[in-house]
């Protein structure tokens, strides 16, 4: 059975998506960018937007029954590579091991020009 799931502690979807799907076992998340619950954007380093991101994520991932750490894939959009150690420090900040599988991929763009984005998968018990 396919479940959305939706809570007012992280932005809301502002398209025809949900902030995360559960199916059986499994809840994937839509990507999340450093927008605060009641839609301003946190601007600043990389490691600020991504701290607004993993509390984003965490909220949805909470909402779902699960957390982040049973996160079991992540997968990263950055505009700038170069600032892949500062945005590690602050990953790392919120992963133990074993840590998920993870894609980092460099992007030309972000919704609203932000310098992060993370989707995630993750194990409900």
């Amino acid at each position: 059975m396919t479940q959305s799931i939706s809570t007012p502690h992280a932005p809301a979807a502002i398209g025809p998506y949900s902030q995360a799907i559960r199916h059986g076992q499994l809840v994937y998340t839509s990507g999340q960018i450093p927008l605060r619950p009641d839609g301003t954007l946190v601007e600043g380093s990389i490691e600020e937007q991504a701290r607004q991101v993993f509390a984003n994520l965490q909220a949805v991932l909470e909402a779902a029954g699960t957390s982040l750490s049973r996160v079991i894939k992540a997968t990263v959009f950055v505009t700038d590579l170069g600032q892949f150690a500062e945005l590690n420090a602050v990953y790392a900040e919120h992963f133990s091991e074993p840590f998920p599988a993870r894609s980092t991929v460099e992007v030309s763009r972000l919704p609203r020009d932000v310098l992060v984005e993370i989707e995630v998968v993750a194990v409900v018990d």
